[in-house]
């Protein structure tokens, strides 16, 4: 075996695949990837397939989202200005742009504040009373943050300002924030069925109540925020997603058009994955580097000119945190190399002086895919430690956040991404707790990378009509990964070629049907495939479209030799 990946093949449900592709007009390979994604009923299944802006959930499923609607509506009708507070991730710039356009069309000026991402952390302020009553707001309401912070809310209702917590993280203790309306899906309380909403999309279901419309004309800033948090792209979620990614292709915005053009996306069509690795890194750049102010004016830039010049700084963010990222990357590496015992430490927790904060989530969410294991990365500093944590697929890093919290100042997230303040002292006790509950709750096999397969099929299943099929399952992302497939026994036809940035090309056949295969960055796999009598493949199929003519190719992920 050249792979080093376990092969995880999904068991097949005949009865249901039958079923689907007869009632439904599919194929029965497309059924067998709907059950894959959880989806049991035809009447799942259709509306997987036939989404519609119609499909979103009536906002006023939240209990407390009347009092919410009347809070606001109140501080319309009185003329008084309300203060924003939100979080400088794209999810959290897209809830606030999206309230700040809302609100102004109702007639409420608005005021924000953005926290700096290393001068003050993730959540309210704690000078956020003081910013308030300067500002005279009677009103606050938060975007993609609040449910950790009980006493910054305790303080601002004490003081005659109401508080309306719109948010979609995990609550850290069973005490809420004594909060004036709570909008928050993972709360118990919450009444809403659909759990997985990001922050954007609890602001968009407030934004709803309040115009009593749809406002399927904000699905674009709505899907934006939605995708690059990483959230499941299942049922709701979905509908925004896909709804809005159509959407965000015509967007009227001129920041997004800027950013676009600056990219060379501006004439395509938008795609999660355009979100995920040009989009939002950009947008989180600024937050990372400098200030998110730079960010949220770029999405509420009203004109070409101011649109541009924003999209330019953005993209110097980006260009800043990449080199800030590298150079920590390679320290990081280092570190492991010297002080991980990977038959002790199941979860990685690194610290070192100095680290740019900005880029902690990043390279933990690297070091987590490089290394299949959990990983917290640490920034030392005189006073109080930030720290942020990814984690793999069958740990709840979030849980045992909570169970090591003595050794926390404070911490928040969700299951597999974390956030976390700790003095230096308690670094090393939290290592040694966090992995002895690790030992306890990880089996070696979780720790094994694998490959979820959806189906083994042959080369003559594959054609322009299963992929078509298959597009329509777009957008791919967390819960709804683009569809994998595996043939075994397959062989070399002609010779492979190398290309650019560690690219192989090649052709497969079983010795009947003949399919053209591409490998990014599997260059290293060239000697074994032309050595090797057969193979097996992991790929996704797709539509090459090259100077107007379109043919099949493979995308090769794995290659196991015989």
């Amino acid at each position: 075996m050249h792979s080093h990946k376990i092969l995880k093949i999904a068991s097949l449900d005949i009865r249901l695949q039958d079923s689907f592709s007869k009632e439904l007009g599919i194929s029965k390979i497309v059924s067998q990837v709907l059950l894959n994604r959880g989806i049991r009923s035809l009447q799942e299944a259709e509306e997987f397939l036939r989404v519609s802006p119609g499909q979103l959930l009536d906002p006023y499923l939240f209990t407390q989202m009347p009092k919410a609607v009347q809070l606001i509506k109140k501080a319309a009708q009185n003329k008084e200005k309300v203060m924003l507070f939100g979080d400088y991730d794209v999810d959290g710039l897209t809830s606030l742009a999206l309230f700040k356009g809302v609100l102004s069309r109702i007639g409420i000026e608005t005021v924000h504040q953005l926290p700096h991402r290393t001068k003050e952390g993730y959540g309210l302020s704690k000078n956020i009373l003081r910013l308030a009553q300067e500002n005279k707001a009677k009103l606050l309401i938060t975007a993609d943050c609040g449910t950790s912070n009980y006493d910054q809310v305790k303080e601002l209702r004490q003081h005659g300002i109401e508080v309306i917590i719109t948010d979609h993280h995990e609550p850290a203790s069973r005490e809420l924030p004594p909060a004036s309306s709570m909008i928050n899906p993972k709360i118990k309380e919450s009444g809403y069925r659909y759990k997985d909403l990001a922050g954007v999309g609890v602001a968009y279901k407030v934004c709803q109540a309040i115009n009593k419309e749809n406002l399927f004309e904000e699905l674009d800033l709505v899907s934006l925020g939605t995708i690059a948090d990483v959230v499941p792209l299942i049922g709701e979620n979905r509908v925004i997603a896909k709804e809005g990614l159509a959407r965000l292709s015509k967007t009227k915005r001129a920041g997004l058009r800027a950013l676009m053009k600056n990219n060379g996306i501006e004439d395509k069509k938008i795609t999660s994955t355009f979100v995920n690795f040009i989009l939002g890194p950009r947008l989180n750049a600024s937050g990372r580097m400098d200030t998110a102010e730079t960010s949220l004016s770029l999405l509420l830039a009203q004109n070409d000119d101011e649109a541009q010049r924003l999209a330019g700084i953005v993209e110097g963010h980006n260009r800043q945190r990449q080199k800030v990222e590298n150079k920590i990357m390679e320290e990081a590496q280092d570190l492991i190399d010297r002080e991980i015992n990977f038959k002790e430490h199941k979860i990685i927790v690194i610290a070192k002086e100095g680290w740019h904060q900005g880029v902690l989530g990043i390279i933990a969410s690297k070091l987590a895919d490089r290394f299949y294991r959990p990983a917290i990365v640490i920034s030392i500093t005189d006073k109080l430690c930030k720290g942020s944590g990814r984690s793999i697929r069958s740990f709840h890093l979030f849980n045992a956040l909570k169970d090591c919290q003595d050794l926390l100042e404070s911490f928040g997230g969700h299951s597999h991404a974390v956030g976390l303040v700790l003095t230096r002292e308690n670094i090393d006790d939290f290592r040694k707790n966090i992995n002895h509950l690790a030992r306890q709750r990880l089996h070696l096999e979780d720790l094994l990378p694998s490959i979820d397969i959806d189906m083994e099929i042959r080369l003559s299943d594959i054609n322009e009509g299963l992929i078509r099929q298959l597009e329509n399952l777009e957008p791919f992302g967390t819960a709804n990964p683009e569809p994998m497939f595996y043939t075994r026994g397959l062989k070399l036809k002609g010779q492979p070629r190398l290309l650019g940035r560690d690219t192989l090309k090649f052709w497969v056949t079983d010795g009947v049907f003949t399919h053209q295969a591409i490998g990014f960055r599997m260059g290293s796999f060239l000697d074994n495939l032309v050595d090797s009598a057969s193979f097996d493949l992991v790929y996704n199929p797709r539509i090459d479209n090259w100077q107007g003519a379109s043919s099949i190719i493979l995308e090769a992920k794995e290659i196991f030799f015989k």
